[in-house]
């Protein structure tokens, strides 16, 4: 289990606009780590929140990229559990640069909460649900919103462009 030295975030994210991008696939797991990030950021006080629903993780990043000029930060919800193809190496690819594609592209913040798991216990295991060690929805909403606080105070000078 990865979250052993996982950092506990506190932030305030007050009047900031989030948008989570979720995949349908898993219902249980999903409901879970829509859960997760629901609490996250009404424990970073983040009242403008919406969730936006797509078929599964590989669209992730085209809605994230639509997204992205409306808001302050996403977080990007998935579960790709592997099978007996190679369908699992594609998906989790195109959803790992394509999310980090939107972010460095946009500047807009993106929470990772995809979860890529060997199989479904796996999966529980992270979702935030009653039983599970780990809440990556949770998570990965903190870690949006830590970053663009992050950001607004490490402003760049004036004159100065950004890399």
């Amino acid at each position: 289990m990865s979250g052993g030295g996982s950092p506990r975030l506190t932030v305030d994210g007050s009047g900031l606009r989030v948008r989570v991008v979720a995949a349908s696939w898993h219902t249980t797991v999903m409901d879970g780590l829509l859960d997760g990030a629901r609490r996250g950021l009404e424990d970073a006080h983040v009242a403008d929140m919406e969730v936006v629903r797509v078929p599964g993780t590989f669209e992730l990043a085209v809605a994230c990229a639509r997204l992205a000029p409306t808001c302050d930060a996403l977080v990007a919800l998935g579960v790709v559990i592997r099978g007996g193809t190679p369908h699992f190496d594609y998906v989790c690819q195109a959803a790992t640069v394509g999310l980090t594609e939107v972010s460095l592209r946009t500047g807009t913040p993106v929470g990772f909460g995809v979860l890529t798991c060997d199989d479904e216990q796996q999966a529980l295991d992270r979702a935030g649900l009653p039983g599970s060690v780990e809440d990556k929805g949770y998570e990965a909403a903190t870690a949006a919103v830590a970053t663009v606080v992050a950001l607004r105070e490490t402003a760049v000078p004036e004159g100065a462009s950004a890399p």
